[in-house]
């Protein structure tokens, strides 16, 4: 073979070997852009305003995504009690929690702040406590050394008291159980005003209330409404306090083997269904109130000079539940200063 034979050979597969890698790479390109990721959104609660977030969220997801991301809900805990959302979604087997955040106390104990009582009086004010730049900024960030990204905050509803006999005066509460979510927030207060907390998972509500473990239950009327709580109690005291917060957290491990466009989706959209939300459910809890006494039940306030009171108690206990514990102390200073910025 001559010397320009054997170099006309040597660049002919040179260039084979180019092409073929330049084909690996371009099919391996294509292949990223193909592949799709189911995204399963798991929550404990049923058409509620964190309901109405998790299927606009999942619509825009998809949509923007071009149908890469394929998101899939389980409302009403289908994939398992609160613990076992918050694994899932911790380990991967769950791509998406919305929750409320003082559930994850065990990843991070600052997550129960959102719980603190006496933070906002208006639905309005929670949404804007919830966008606070400073409010985002700690809340989302909680838990990226545990497994979990956060991607959004917003007020679900405002607290009232579902109970199997009639709540109307602060005397009521002495010797009752009553369920609240696990955070020192609710449990202090509660026990300041003569009733025993107990901490337990919704799920676990009616049957508790039915079979006598509890007497009552803290919680919102977005959720005593349209899960039918009013077979277990037909009596609920809106006493306003706290406000229901919901955290959606994504799967940090499922969240970093995305490409980086659908990383940039997964937490636009997200903000996008928070911004959007602050209408949605100050309609919900609306027609939630009028369900309630429509099906029957009764809505009960207390009198003025025994709100006040419960009021002067809960924030009490919020700033003596706070001061126990530097970490919390100072996050506790960053939401508290918010909520004066945001009223």
């Amino acid at each position: 073979m001559t010397i320009e034979n054997r170099n006309f050979v040597v660049r002919a597969a040179a260039t084979a070997g180019a092409a073929a890698v330049a084909l690996t790479l371009s099919l391996g390109a294509a292949s990223a852009q193909d592949k799709i990721y189911t995204m399963k959104i798991s929550l404990p609660t049923l058409n509620d305003p964190s309901y109405f977030f998790a299927k606009s969220y999942a619509a825009a997801l998809e949509k923007d995504s071009g149908g890469r991301i394929k998101p899939e809900i389980y409302p009403a805990s289908q994939l398992g009690a609160i613990p076992r959302q918050i694994e899932g979604t911790q380990f991967g087997a769950i791509q998406c929690a919305i929750i409320p955040p003082e559930f994850f106390v065990g990843v991070d104990e600052r997550f129960e702040l959102m719980a603190a009582p006496g933070l906002v009086s208006t639905m309005d004010q929670g949404q804007r406590l919830a966008a606070d730049p400073d409010v985002l900024k700690l809340m989302l960030g909680l838990g990226a050394d545990k497994g979990l990204h956060g991607v959004a905050l917003f007020m679900n509803a405002p607290s009232s008291l579902i109970s199997k006999t009639p709540i109307r005066h602060l005397a009521d509460f002495k010797g009752k159980k009553m369920r609240v979510m696990a955070s020192k927030f609710q449990t202090l207060p509660i026990e300041r005003l003569g009733a025993t907390p107990v901490a337990m998972t919704l799920g676990d509500v009616v049957p508790a209330i039915q079979q006598g473990a509890v007497d009552g239950a803290v919680g919102g009327i977005v959720v005593w409404t349209p899960m039918h709580f009013q077979d277990a109690a037909k009596y609920v005291t809106e006493t306003g306090q706290p406000a229901v917060f919901v955290v959606a957290e994504v799967s940090k491990s499922w969240y970093d083997a995305l490409p980086a466009d659908l990383q940039k989706i997964v937490d636009s959209d997200a903000a996008a269904a928070q911004a959007a939300i602050g209408p949605v459910a100050s309609d919900i809890v609306a027609k939630a109130r009028k369900g309630w006494t429509d099906s029957g039940g009764e809505l009960i306030s207390l009198p003025p000079d025994e709100e006040a009171e419960l009021m002067k108690t809960f924030l009490a206990t919020g700033a003596e539940v706070a001061k126990a514990k530097p970490a919390i102390e100072a996050a506790y200073k960053i939401v508290t200063d918010a909520a004066q910025r945001t009223r």
